[in-house]
């Protein structure tokens, strides 16, 4: 559910008319409702009940500073992947004690960042990085807090693009090889075994997966305890789906009775944390943008609208569906199929193909479902400016993003002297 609805025959976000902002703030922009927001973390950390849980909200799905800031100030956690996250999540008021950082690549200044944050652990994904961050922990007299993400070979059943959990995908380390790290990291005086990590891809819309993936991750802490390497916290990662078309993904209640049922069947009580990142603010965020032409080919007919790859790049990236509306319906205008596209000099520049849509120039369209993984993927291609992010709160909005301006495009470029 989300809170952009019409009200009568127009569009709006919460209680702001989706007209009004793009009149009076221009298009194309991004409109995130803070109640839809608010509404779908709560759905997960309410899911858990009084089960000991750490939700942790992915910043690469969106990472704007009001975003954050809302999420922490309901007491989230956070996931991160690099040093400029992990200020983003400071600057926003985020507790870095709650805060894991995941990822493939640190280098030694976001270690270092991180450790003089006070960052709540690490996610081990290859065994040059536990000493990496050992003699880094050694150098400032502090004990790193760990896990280490397992690869657990699972099929997430998803894009290829965004499958993690499979040996052939670059994240995390084989269960033999990772129970060794785990046997080095034990008898570290730098390193604390916090936990064990496990996230097997994005926008999953069966439970299987999941099951397939807890179930490796319990046999696996069964032989770690067995080793007497004690374990404090279950690290299940993100993953779960959102609808964009037809999709029917598991509800968060629906998800945590799933493994809820697989940890007491397994007479497990082992404190959890999840990392959910498209399923809190995918729905939160549209995309307004405005029609600028129709054109008419022989084969094609093509909506030409001010929002481009730049600005949403997923239906290009990974031929991605997402549903276009009008701001406002219009019954006395005949609907024909259209191939929504932007102003990029690219022939993959489009944001949906065969739409069925009744419009004219000048009128007004949403991207829905772009909250995620849109404005954070977002380029300056073609020398575009990006977009302003607009955040309604009930009855009023807020810029959390102003547009760029050109000169800020190349205001960090020199020209070569004379």
């Amino acid at each position: 559910m989300d809170h952009f609805q019409y009200q009568g025959n127009k569009l709006f976000a919460e209680s702001v008319s989706l007209k009004q902002i793009a009149e009076e703030m221009g298009s194309p922009c991004f409109v995130y409702s803070r109640a839809t927001l608010e509404r779908h973390w709560n759905a997960f950390n309410n899911a858990f009940g009084d089960y000991p849980h750490q939700i942790c909200y992915a910043v690469k799905a969106n990472g704007n500073l009001a975003i954050l800031d809302v999420l922490a100030r309901l007491g989230s956690g956070f996931d991160i992947v690099s040093g400029g996250e992990l200020k983003r999540v400071v600057a926003a008021g985020g507790d870095p004690a709650k805060t894991v950082f995941s990822g493939v690549c640190k280098q030694d200044w976001e270690i270092c960042d991180a450790l003089d944050a006070g960052i709540g652990c690490f996610n081990i994904e290859s065994n040059g990085e536990l000493e990496q961050i050992s003699a880094i922990a050694a150098e400032k007299k502090l004990v790193a807090s760990i896990s280490v993400r397992i690869n657990p070979d699972v099929d997430a059943k998803t894009h290829p693009y965004i499958s993690t959990g499979l040996k052939s995908n670059k994240f995390g380390l084989e269960p033999g090889v990772a129970f060794e790290t785990y046997r080095r990291a034990s008898d570290d005086p730098n390193i604390h075994v916090h936990g064990v990590a496990c996230h097997i891809g994005s926008q999953l819309t069966e439970l299987s997966p999941y099951q397939d993936a807890l179930g490796r991750m319990i046999d696996f802490v069964d032989l770690l305890e067995a080793e007497g390497i004690k374990v404090e916290q279950i690290d299940f990662g993100g993953g779960l789906g959102v609808r964009y078309s037809d999709e029917e993904p598991p509800s968060p209640d629906q998800y945590w009775i799933a493994l809820l049922e697989l940890l007491n069947s397994r007479n497990r009580k082992t404190p959890v944390a999840i990392e959910p990142g498209r399923a809190i603010v995918a729905n939160a965020g549209i995309l307004l943008t405005r029609v600028h032409n129709l054109k008419h080919n022989e084969d094609t007919s093509f909506c030409i609208v001010d929002a481009g790859m730049n600005d949403l790049i997923r239906p290009a990236l990974y031929q991605a569906y997402q549903e276009i509306v009008p701001v406002e319906l219009d019954d006395c205008q005949s609907p024909a199929t259209y191939d929504v596209v932007g102003p990029v000099c690219e022939s993959g520049d489009f944001l949906g193909k065969g739409r069925k849509l009744s419009v004219k120039p000048g009128d007004l369209l949403v991207v829905r479902t772009a909250g995620a993984y849109g404005s954070v993927m977002g380029s300056n291609y073609n020398g575009r400016a990006r977009p302003a992010e607009i955040m309604v709160d009930g009855d009023r909005y807020y810029v959390i993003r102003e547009r760029e301006s050109l000169e800020s495009l190349y205001a960090s470029e020199n020209r070569l002297p004379d």
